[in-house]
């Protein structure tokens, strides 16, 4: 029985330094943790006010007892790399800044003539400065259309542009060799007194690559001066391009912009009894040639565009 008593006593002495030592041992390791952490805590504070990228309190948000980090590098990239992608969209849906529609659609105006039958037509006409519009021919000489007989003795008597709300007079200054409509020869040079409106940027040798986005504005049936999108089709033996944009009467001798917001073609008609597809003069360097000295306007980058708009 003493020899029993003593093995337990001695047990449990082992067993209660065990304890200790082990306790011991856990405050060694909470000590050494504890330490770490702070190391590491340190090493982080320190890093964040090292990073290049601005790292630091400023980035410090939230209100959940949480702390998130965000630094002024990190959102400069990112916003670089959004508008990477929103360039790249552009690109691929043919997308222009809204800004820069607006701006080429002031270019534009309502033109409207009157014959001798006492009948009022309509169309469109692009101002290139000093008082000159570029338009279609058949929307100011009476010219054989579907129905050549419509117009036996038919003479215009008068072209007016639409400005600031009030018709204009404004006279032929040249004009192509159409004797019909839709025709390579389906342009004209017509002049008011000068105007305070933008001049468009004017280019002679856009490719006309096929699927190549455009951008169409016009008198649209008379309602005002509209924009329409649509994508390049192709050539064909006169000279003109096809196009997937609508051709609404009245649209015809205004304009064909590509991305950059230039003027490279007027809308001068439509496939016969289809308005989704239309025909395209490309502008052409004889077209200007009563011009006196005309200046190209600088067309705006779209990038340029896009970063004025926001």
């Amino acid at each position: 029985m003493g020899l029993v008593s003593a093995v337990i006593a001695i047990a449990v002495c082992f067993f209660t330094l065990g304890v200790l030592h082990a306790r011991r041992l856990d405050a060694l390791d909470r000590s050494t943790y504890d330490k770490q952490f702070d190391a590491l805590r340190v090493e982080l504070q320190s890093a964040i006010a090292r990073d290049p990228r601005g790292l630091g309190t400023a980035g410090v948000a939230g209100n959940n007892g949480g702390v998130s980090l965000d630094s002024a590098g990190v959102a400069t990239e990112r916003a670089r790399m959004v508008e990477d992608i929103k360039e790249q969209l552009r690109n691929e849906m043919g997308l222009v800044p809204l800004s820069l529609i607006r701006e080429r659609r002031a270019s534009f105006v309502e033109l409207y003539t009157y014959d001798n039958h006492g009948q009022k037509n309509y169309g469109t006409a692009g101002y290139l400065g000093n008082g000159y519009f570029i338009t279609v021919k058949h929307a100011v000489v009476a010219l054989a259309g579907g129905d050549a007989e419509s117009i036996a003795g038919r003479k215009i008597t008068a072209v007016k542009i639409v400005y600031e709300g009030q018709e204009i007079p404004a006279r032929i200054i040249d004009s192509g060799s159409a004797a019909h409509e839709v025709d390579p020869g389906d342009w004209a040079i017509i002049k008011t007194r000068e105007l305070d409106l933008p001049a468009l940027t004017v280019d002679t040798s856009f490719a006309y690559e096929f699927a190549a986005p455009i951008f169409r504005l016009g008198n649209d049936y008379s309602k005002g001066v509209v924009v329409s999108t649509g994508y390049v089709g192709q050539r064909t033996p006169t000279g003109l391009v096809t196009s997937l944009t609508d051709g609404h009467p009245g649209v015809s001798g205004g304009g064909v912009l590509d991305q950059r917001g230039v003027l490279v073609g007027i809308p001068i008609g439509r496939m016969q009894g289809d308005y989704r597809f239309s025909f395209i003069l490309p502008i052409r360097i004889e077209m200007l040639r009563k011009l006196p000295t005309y200046e190209q306007p600088e067309p705006a980058p779209v990038a340029a565009a896009v970063a004025a708009e926001q």
